[in-house]
């Protein structure tokens, strides 16, 4: 095994090419002076400067346009065992940590990918390992990397890994009585292997207290239906409980990896009706419950921790080719003659099918990578390095495993996982994970945000001119656990892409408005705010002015045209579940939009664990469109320490509508016994009332009730 004396002159060598890198790239929500990696921190991405791969960078840099985001952090791939010792043409894995160090970074990020029997639906992507050789995965792939990893050389690297892409969701999908499924996938799961090792990856990996795991969870196109989602989040439970590993080895879940599954479908809902026709009877949609990776992530981390993992978990969303800009990026909906045209006149992800995967025609980078961007989302990252391919278009003889897969042959007209569509592959593709220029220069092309140097990016490839700081940070309006903010716009010479809003100097969240509202507060505590301006190059502006801004003490009172309804579905106050119905009524005479609405009810949790499982059992709506969640309320008012918090995905609630029934539960983690006799939102009501101990939050400002 090398050692880091014995790499420094190659290193050296490397760094030469791209001595511009010498310093790192620091994420595009990083802040100055970062926190030490040796203390165990919530989200690794806030505060991070993440190491940019030179190998990948010099590929990029030396294509047309290609240097407008040569210095963007992504991960590293060891897809195979060799991947760890390197080769002449690749860096090894101790040479990759090495240089992160020589940058600067205190963020590495890594792929896991090499079960036995690997990717077992998409031959472009199988692996050097044999369905039954999960010691040789053990002993010659997870513990040389472990090893690596645990080197007190790099205990001050936050360490982020991906564990094993599409395993898990092929067991899910693919393994026997759906179209599409595959022997192999049978056999996966038969054997249990895939669970046995991404168990025993997450444990051994675990157990480094600097690095932070994310298990791979596909994305909405293939688990978003009914029938896969909950069964999913299942399947991650059982496997983040194989071999030693507990679901404290989890930091969260990834979701998009090497896919191109728009980030945000913005001219359609699913909830939108066209001729009586939903949007989700639509032949793109198909029945999913979801349009975009945003609302599958925020939903399925909901689940997720309903089914027994952490509270504080956090997702991933790969956007490295989800942009899907350029000339036909669709500016609103399609023409309401049919649901069907309504939806792909207006979807910004122009695939033919939602389950084409290999190297897509007309797609783009997306957004860059950015941390903490939405609620529940750690950050936005580059998992698949742009131009490297998906897999071949024709047979390739090679010594990698991998085969052909006619899913990246732009001829092939499909099978039952994509509709038995055409695949809207690339022509000429080379294997997996070898460069693929024409790729990179059409992603390059289609890039949404768009680069500096392409058609709408607004400037060349020069552009290092920040914009100006935001001007006139005002409190537009505050409750006891939020604080509403709006400033001043900024300017910029290409234009304003967002803004990053701090509080006490770390990030909590982005707007592309010039307004946002920061939730969870305590009640009587002052917070100082900070806005920063960015433009789509990554320039960051100066702060603004700081801010100061002081909750308002518990107690408040909404007087909006929401209310909420409630009825207790659980008759004894002292069992191990919360139980309860809820219907939230628009009395008012407009539309709201569902999105901005949150449910909260205050409880206690007495003794016991501090994290807590929610579900939703039934809804009218669909438990689909709902988010629930628990947390710690900051109160000291009786009954009220922690709060479930119900949320709308999207939708609208018409003038005098109702939501219709709701019925959700929620339980400690360690399931023991609450005593609900005191607690604040609690009332023995057995049909439906007006609840004014129940809050409801339009855009985080009390709309309805009376707060503890």
């Amino acid at each position: 095994m090398r050692t880091r004396g014995t790499t420094t002159h190659r290193l050296r060598r490397r760094l030469a090419v791209l001595s511009a890198l010498a310093m790192g790239a620091a994420l595009a929500v990083a802040v100055p002076a970062p926190a030490s990696a040796a203390a165990r921190v919530d989200n690794p991405y806030v505060g991070a400067t993440a190491y940019v791969n030179p190998d990948w960078s010099a590929k990029a840099a030396a294509e047309p346009g290609g240097s407008a985001i040569a210095d963007e952090p992504g991960f590293v791939w060891m897809d195979r065992i060799a991947a760890i010792e390197g080769s002449s043409e690749a860096m090894s894995l101790r040479e990759h940590l090495d240089t992160a160090l020589d940058q600067g970074a205190n963020l590495f990020q890594v792929v896991i990918y090499d079960l036995p029997g690997r990717d077992c639906a998409a031959l472009a992507s199988n692996g050097e390992l044999g369905p039954t050789e999960l010691d040789r995965y053990k002993d010659e792939y997870i513990d040389p990397i472990s090893e690596i990893l645990a080197d007190p050389a790099y205990a001050n690297l936050r360490i982020v890994t991906i564990i094993e892409p599409d395993s898990l969701p092929n067991i899910v999908t693919n393994a026997g009585g759906s179209a599409g499924s595959t022997e192999a996938c049978a056999t996966m799961k038969a054997n249990g292997n895939y669970e046995k090792g991404v168990g025993y990856a997450l444990h051994t990996l675990g157990a480094i207290p600097n690095v932070y795991n994310y298990i791979d969870a596909a994305h909405h196109g293939w688990l978003g239906w009914d029938s896969n989602f909950v069964p999913a989040a299942q399947e991650f439970k059982k496997a983040a409980t194989s071999e030693g590993a507990t679901v404290s080895d989890v930091t969260g879940f990834i979701v998009n990896t090497a896919n191109y599954s728009a980030l945000k479908e913005p001219n359609f809902k699913i909830t939108d009706t066209v001729n009586g026709a939903q949007v989700r009877q639509s032949k793109w949609i198909d029945w999913n419950y979801y349009t975009d990776e945003l609302s599958f992530a925020q939903a399925l981390r909901t689940e997720l921790v309903s089914q027994g993992f952490a509270s504080d978990i956090g997702m991933l969303i790969d956007t490295a080719r989800n942009g899907w800009g350029g000339s036909d990026r669709p500016t609103g909906p399609g023409p309401e003659t049919s649901v069907d045209a309504y939806v792909d006149g207006g979807r910004v992800d122009r695939r033919i099918h939602a389950g084409n995967w290999c190297n897509q025609s007309g797609a783009g980078i997306g957004e860059r990578p950015t941390a903490a961007p939405e609620p529940g989302i750690d950050a936005y990252v580059w998992a698949k390095p742009p131009g490297e391919s998906d897999g071949n278009s024709a047979p390739i003889d090679n010594d990698e495993g991998k085969g052909f897969d006619r899913m990246c042959d732009p001829t092939y007209t499909g099978n039952g996982r994509n509709g038995n569509n055409l695949t809207g592959a690339l022509p000429n593709s080379p294997l997996a994970g070898h460069w693929f220029s024409a790729q990179f220069q059409e992603l390059v092309r289609n890039a949404y945000p768009a680069l500096d140097g392409t058609p709408g990016g607004g400037g060349d490839d020069d552009d290092t001119q920040a914009p100006t700081a935001p001007t006139g940070v005002t409190v537009t309006a505050k409750t006891s656990g939020s604080v509403s903010l709006s400033w001043t716009a900024s300017t910029d010479d290409t234009g304003v892409a967002g803004y990053d809003v701090f509080r006490g100097g770390v990030k909590v969240g982005s707007t592309t408005t010039t307004s946002y509202t920061d939730t969870g507060l305590t009640a009587s505590t002052a917070y100082s705010y900070t806005v920063k301006a960015k433009d789509a190059a990554g320039n960051v502006s100066a702060a603004s002015g700081a801010l100061s801004a002081t909750t308002s003490a518990g107690g408040g009172t909404g007087t909006g045209a929401l209310k909420v309804q409630y009825k207790n579905t659980d008759s004894s106050a002292t069992d191990n579940q919360i139980r309860m119905g809820l219907q939230l009524v628009n009395t008012g005479s407009t539309t709201v939009n569902l999105s901005t609405v949150k449910v909260r009810y205050w409880f206690t949790p007495e003794a016991g664990a501090s994290t807590f499982g929610t579900a939703c059992d039934y809804a009218v709506i669909g438990c689909g469109n709902l988010t629930h969640g628990v947390q710690s309320s900051g109160s000291t008012a009786a009954g009220a320490s922690h709060y479930l918090e119900v949320g709308f995905g999207s939708g609208t609630l018409a003038a005098g509508a109702s939501t219709g029934e709701m019925q959700l539960r929620l339980n400690k983690s360690d399931w023991s016994n609450f005593n609900e006799a005191d607690d604040y939102s609690r009332s023995t009501t057995t049909s439906y009332a007006d609840a004014p101990k129940i809050g409801v939050y339009v855009t985080g400002a009390l709309s309805w009730g009376t707060a503890p």
